[in-house]
């Protein structure tokens, strides 16, 4: 299979702007002719709907929810990442280039994180357009905050609710697109499959949410901008309606599926309290901005954050990254918040935790100051905890955020499969093996502002044959599969809830793919996961029927998706013999216990093709050719 990019020719920096001088066309009166359907609302999704809804396409957009305002964007806390340099500390686009590629461990595209960067100075403008209140200094510019990996401050925010403002900043612009009428809002519909017309993706199957009704729809070409998938380990910081079904019906009608197994652990969650959770709660990284991290140095100590003297702190990420202290990356950081635990030396309970303490802070900078920038995270904090976060240390530790993986795409944000384009976390493409804080949301609005509204031209203007009827053959072959499926699921009469299967396969995943990996484990993982599967559909009980409000039965449809793409994370992280970012094999590290990577062997993109049922996958490879850097070992020491 063949996995050309098509990324420009010429140097580096120039490689966007040549793209945009030689990108085909669509003329404004011939816009109105093609049809594009959207999948997702959030960052991604608004902001490529309303931006092709406003060149003259006519678009159809697809969101599971009441309202794109409840899409899981909504939850980004801290910030966003853009090269303004306002602060005048040396920041520019080369600069967050080079930390993005850096952050995610060399295991990304170069041309595409470079645009990546250049686009991101454009967002802010597009965005204080939209009327989004970014918080600002005294003088009236734009304030910035540092955020982990980074030695500039580049993350603009609005409080610790930037995704909040983000996500209403293109809503509005969506909203706009839909009272014009160029955008056709279709809520309470999910994407059950993907049509493919003579190879190419010509439509999508939903069922409504509401009423169960199943529905075909056409288009000229389909833009997925679902998510991650971060929930197979069932515990999590996403949503829990965050879903994989779009992208894995995608993978399995051909979209290959790319670097599966990264995935990023946040070091600064609320830890977890009992058995009884449905998810978990992320604290913002711009808290590591002003709190310090720390255990007791003793092992087994008991004794209360304040009675225990400073001579008796380990400050650890300040130890051992000297240069980037708290705000050392996250995948490294949560390594570290790991290590101490296992140690014997984590707090609370469970002694799965650390400290967050700001206190010094406090008293450099003043109570009131604190509130300013971080009260409503303190307010979450102690709405979950019943502490006062004021008063004595958070608690903290690593928990799932993000998957760096997704569906594979070329420099046109196109999939394998043709006219089928993949935007945001949904894609593989800018993160690599870890991303950095504050750059999702760069990602996901520069994907739909200022990429697919260019990229999207060049596939419209080659197509032939125009868009199919929802009667064709295979819209009513894929239509019929769904139903077969869903079918299934409601006719299984077995004993065990879905949410039970969903714990057993998030237990397999975090103790066998989570922090740490191993062979063993792997392998024993791949071995549990069929196991687990094959009882799901024999043992699952789904209640109620499909044509009616059923949440059981979309959990189930979810749930089984997870328990095939657990076992593709799984091979992937077991074939990936190296250790980069997020994916830390045990076998692979220095001798102070940092990742090491192999680039001779795996300078790659891994890209899994499902083969079909019961077979296993077949894993190709995009070698990455890195012209403008080095690839060199990560250092933030």
């Amino acid at each position: 299979m063949n996995f050309d990019a098509k990324i420009p020719s010429g140097p580096l920096p120039q490689k966007w702007d040549r793209y945009l001088t030689e990108a085909k066309l669509v003329s404004p009166n011939n816009k109105r002719k093609y049809e594009l359907i959207v999948v997702g609302a959030g960052l991604a999704g608004a902001s490529a709907a309303a931006s092709l809804g406003e060149l003259g396409y006519k678009v159809k957009c697809f969101v599971f929810h009441d309202s794109p305002r409840r899409a899981h964007s909504i939850a980004a806390q801290g910030g966003i990442n853009a090269a303004k340099n306002y602060q005048n500390d040396g920041d520019s686009v080369e600069r967050l280039f080079y930390d993005t590629i850096k952050g995610g461990d060399f295991r990304s595209r170069e041309a595409n994180v470079y645009r990546l960067a250049q686009v991101s100075v454009k967002i802010i403008d597009q965005c204080v357009a939209q009327g989004v209140p970014f918080a600002r200094e005294y003088g009236g510019l734009l304030a910035n905050r540092s955020f982990g990996g980074a030695q500039v401050a580049r993350t603009f925010y609005a409080r610790g609710q930037t995704g909040q403002q983000l996500l209403l900043g293109a809503y509005s612009a969506l909203s706009r697109q839909v009272g014009l009428g160029t955008v056709a809002m279709h809520t309470y519909e999910e994407m059950l499959d993907l049509v493919v017309v003579d190879g190419h993706a010509k439509g999508i199957i939903t069922r409504n949410l509401v009423s169960g009704e199943i529905a075909c729809h056409a288009a000229d070409a389909v833009i997925l901008a679902t998510g991650g998938y971060g929930n197979v380990f069932n515990l999590s910081t996403y949503a829990r309606g965050s879903n994989a079904t779009a992208i894995w019906r995608a993978y399995r009608r051909g979209a290959c599926f790319s670097n599966p197994c990264f995935t990023q652990i946040h070091p600064t969650c609320i830890p977890v309290s009992g058995d009884y959770q449905s998810k978990l709660t992320l604290m913002s990284e711009s808290l590591r901005n002003d709190g310090r991290i720390w255990v007791p140095k003793n092992v087994g100590e008991k004794r209360a954050p304040g009675d225990i003297p400073e001579s008796e702190r380990d400050y650890y990420l300040e130890r051992m990254y000297p240069s980037y202290g708290n705000l050392a990356p996250r995948d490294i950081s949560s390594r570290a918040a790991k290590r101490v635990c296992d140690e014997g030396r984590g707090v609370g309970e469970s002694g799965l935790g650390v400290y967050l303490d700001f206190s010094d802070a406090i008293n450099r900078l003043g109570l009131d100051t604190i509130r300013e920038r971080y009260g409503n995270l303190f307010d979450i904090y102690k709405e979950i905890t019943d502490e006062n976060a004021y008063e004595v240390p958070m608690r903290i530790f690593p928990a799932v955020h993000y998957t760096m993986g997704g569906l594979w795409v070329d420099y046109n944000l196109m999939s394998n499969v043709p006219g089928l384009f993949v935007l945001g976390e949904a894609n593989f493409s800018d993160h690599g093996a870890n991303r950095l804080g504050a750059s999702a949301l760069m990602q996901g609005l520069a994907d739909g502002y200022f990429v697919i509204p260019y990229t999207i031209g060049n596939y419209l203007t080659g197509i032939k044959g125009g868009r199919p009827a929802v009667d064709h053959a295979d819209f009513r072959r894929t239509e019929e599969e769904v139903r077969a499926r869903l079918k299934r699921l409601l006719e299984n009469k077995g004993k065990r809830t879905v949410q039970s299967f969903h714990k057993e396969l998030g237990k397999i995943m975090w103790d066998h793919c989570g922090m740490g990996r191993n062979e063993e484990g792997l392998k024993k993982a791949i071995e549990l996961i069929p196991q687990l599967r094959a009882e799901f559909w024999e043992n699952v009980t789904v209640p109620g029927s499909g044509e009616e409000l059923n949440q059981s039965l979309e959990r189930a449809g979810r749930v089984a998706d997870f328990l095939e793409l657990g076992e593709l994370m799984c091979r992937d992280a077991l074939d990936r013999r190296e250790s980069c970012g997020g994916h830390f094999r045990e076998e692979f590290q220095t001798e102070d216990g940092e990742a090491l990577r192999n680039d001779e062997d795996y300078g790659f993109v891994s890209c899994w093709e499902h083969q079909g049922d019961d077979k296993a996958p077949v894993r190709h490879r995009e070698p990455l050719d890195y012209e403008h850097i080095q690839m060199a070992v990560r250092n933030y020491k």
